[in-house]
């Protein structure tokens, strides 16, 4: 293990312990989730709250999602030599410090000014790789210049118009980031029963459309620049969102499209696993967008290990495919669970999305510092020293 690896977890409490004890100062933030969304709740207008919050219809699969990690126990070992933890990962030839991504969240300016920039500047901060939504607030080469030489993947709502969609790939790949996750389980927004009742949908107001306004193919569809006639514009960008047509024939056009490695997002049936596998996807995300798109669908992690097991059973022995977990994720715990059931890397997503709201730049980095100090001792109190000694023997069913 490299000598300058993080102490995430020992570093952090040192830092908090002596602020409270000799400086009189506690921390800015909340610390736990649910305080996190009680400081958001306060904090936010209703309609910013509901649409980061909120899920689709009864929103039993949001509580089903964290239910889910309930069901599973880890198996603390001790004796080991924990002294030292490497929570490193590799992902298409990058190595990055922690398991930790950043999901794509759209039109982050709902919750604070600086949106995209902010978190950008955060993830920096900790060389957390965070993932660019189609939908963001500022554009693309924005975030990417934000982020510096930090790490940064490019996400992709599929556009009907494949001028437009081939525009993103290009200037993703421009820009310098390093894969594309293109979201699946979208090709129509599910039914939000908070935003329905409020009657609210941001990019009615041109929020989170900047990629769009500036892109050169979409312009093509204009008559007249955005800025001129915004209401036409919208229109257009409703019209090519997404699209439903979209079948797994189609992802020949996608791989052609782009050099860099692609990620599906929105797998959770283990035949879709592997059908990406044999169609020669580089990677996928086990998720149900954060229980947002499908009332009453599976939790992501009760989908997670047939997923693992069906990619394992149709790649080769030289091949590697990443089989990234999205959708629940609050603790250093959730991620030791999903790294034990057989995920590569895990996406945080509602958690630094409220630490924006809460504290902009500040607010992110607290959430992400308190979650890799979290996950920095879990794995070594669990008794690992590294993530490669997390498997499923680490944790355990539990009894019902």
């Amino acid at each position: 293990m490299s000598p300058d690896t993080p102490d995430y977890g020992p570093d952090r409490q040192a830092e908090v312990y002596l602020n409270g004890m000799l400086e009189d100062e506690p921390p800015e933030f909340p610390v736990s989730y649910e305080d996190l969304v009680e400081r958001a709740r306060e904090e936010l207008s209703d309609e910013a709250f509901a649409y980061v919050a909120g899920g689709a219809g009864s929103e039993s699969t949001v509580e089903a999602n964290d239910r889910a990690f309930d069901r599973w126990q880890i198996v603390p070992r001790m004796m080991r030599d924990i002294s030292e933890r490497d929570l490193s990962v590799d992902l298409f030839g990058h190595e990055y410090p922690s398991p930790v991504m950043l999901a794509p969240i759209g039109v982050q300016s709902i919750l604070h000014e600086e949106a995209e920039l902010a978190v950008a500047r955060a993830a920096s901060a900790f060389d957390v790789p965070m993932i660019c939504s189609s939908v963001s607030s500022y554009s693309t080469e924005d975030v990417s210049d934000e982020l510096g030489g930090s790490p940064g993947w490019f996400q992709l709502y599929w556009s009907a118009d494949r001028d437009v969609a081939a525009s993103f790939l290009e200037r993703a790949e421009d820009a310098g980031y390093e894969a594309v996750v293109v979201t699946l389980d979208t090709p129509k927004m599910g039914w939000r029963e908070r935003d329905i009742e409020l009657g609210y949908l941001p990019f009615l107001e041109g929020e989170g459309l900047t990629n769009y306004f500036e892109d050169p193919a979409f312009r093509d569809r204009l008559e007249a620049d955005p800025q001129e006639n915004e209401v036409a514009a919208i229109a257009s960008w409703q019209s090519c969102f997404g699209d439903a047509s979209l079948t797994w024939d189609d992802l020949e056009w996608l791989r052609e499209g782009t050099d860099l490695p692609v990620v599906i997002k929105g797998v959770l049936h283990p035949d879709d696993a592997r059908e990406a596998v044999e169609r020669g996807i580089d990677g996928m995300v086990v998720s149900n967008h954060g229980g947002r798109q499908v009332d009453g669908a599976i939790p992501a992690l009760d989908a997670l290990p047939e997923v693992v097991d069906a990619v394992d059973d149709v790649t080769e022995p030289d091949e590697d495919v990443p089989v990234l977990f999205d959708s629940g994720v609050q603790r250093g715990s959730d991620v030791v669970r999903a790294i034990a059931l057989g995920a590569d890397a895990v996406l945080l997503g509602r958690p630094y999305a409220l630490g924006l709201g809460i504290g902009g730049e500040d607010g992110v980095r607290a959430v992400l510092e308190n979650l890799l100090a979290d996950l920095d001792l879990t794995v070594g109190l669990s008794g690992c020293a590294s993530l490669e000694e997390v498997d499923r023997s680490t944790i355990r069913r539990a009894e019902r």
